[in-house]
């Protein structure tokens, strides 16, 4: 698809449409997910004041999260429209150590500047995302890092994915960690962690001692058997350069 979509994304979706993506994340039915996202990345980025390119921010609600950590953040994103809503959010919180600019993140020119960047939930709209890699790699100081969250094998396909390219134009690609890894390695990254996603609690159930045991090798096994599948899910990558 053309990246039109994209910046045509925030007028087409209606008043209702547009006052839910300001209010994010508090706004969408999958808050709680999103704020185990953040606090996620949060814990793997180095510490504040370290200074943050923000992909693809949308409303840029990630970036206000970023920001009132304490990092010095850009926030960036294709559609001038979502950037005014972005800098509407900034006013509101009244942050000071936050920049929104409007440009394509698959060619930027940030030569060296940033500690960390991350796509949140944005590299799948991508039209070229060898070339989105490659922007976050070149705007990376030595040492810096890449953080990901984007969805998993399957999610082009999806339902939600096939209504929104209908209606709206826009981008959707599976992006599991295995692609991402394999295109950070061919633009330069030297090394790349997995972090698995959680989604939601996790109960932990209290069993007899004995039962207790045989489930925890259970779960062992099973745990062996899905880490080729932990490549194509929607979990969290870390790629350092």
């Amino acid at each position: 698809m053309s990246k039109q979509g994209e910046i045509d994304y925030l007028k087409n979706i209606g008043p209702d449409g547009r006052a839910h993506a300001f209010d994010k994340p508090f706004s969408d039915v999958n808050c709680g997910q999103y704020l185990i996202d953040l606090g996620t990345v949060i814990s793997l980025m180095p510490l504040p004041p370290a200074k943050v390119l923000d992909f693809g921010v949308g409303t840029g609600w990630t970036s206000v999260f970023f920001s009132k950590r304490g990092y010095d953040v850009v926030g960036q994103d294709i559609a001038e429209e979502m950037i005014n809503l972005a800098n509407s959010n900034k006013e509101r919180y009244g942050l000071e150590n936050l920049h929104f600019v409007t440009n394509d993140y698959e060619n930027l020119n940030f030569p060296g500047e940033f500690d960390a960047a991350v796509f949140y939930d944005s590299l799948h709209h991508a039209v070229d995302e060898v070339k989105a890699i490659q922007s976050a790699f070149d705007a990376l100081k030595p040492g810096g890092v890449l953080i990901t969250v984007e969805p998993g094998k399957g999610h082009a396909n999806s339902q939600s994915s096939q209504v929104a390219i209908a209606n709206y134009g826009v981008t959707e690609k599976d992006m599991p960690p295995s692609l991402i890894t394999s295109i950070g390695k061919q633009v330069g990254f030297r090394d790349y962690e997995i972090y698995r996603r959680q989604f939601g609690a996790e109960r932990i159930d209290i069993e007899p001692s004995i039962r207790s045991i045989v489930h925890r090798l259970f779960g062992i096994a099973k745990t062996i058997a899905k880490t080729s599948m932990y490549m194509q899910m929607s979990n969290i990558v870390v790629l350092r350069k």
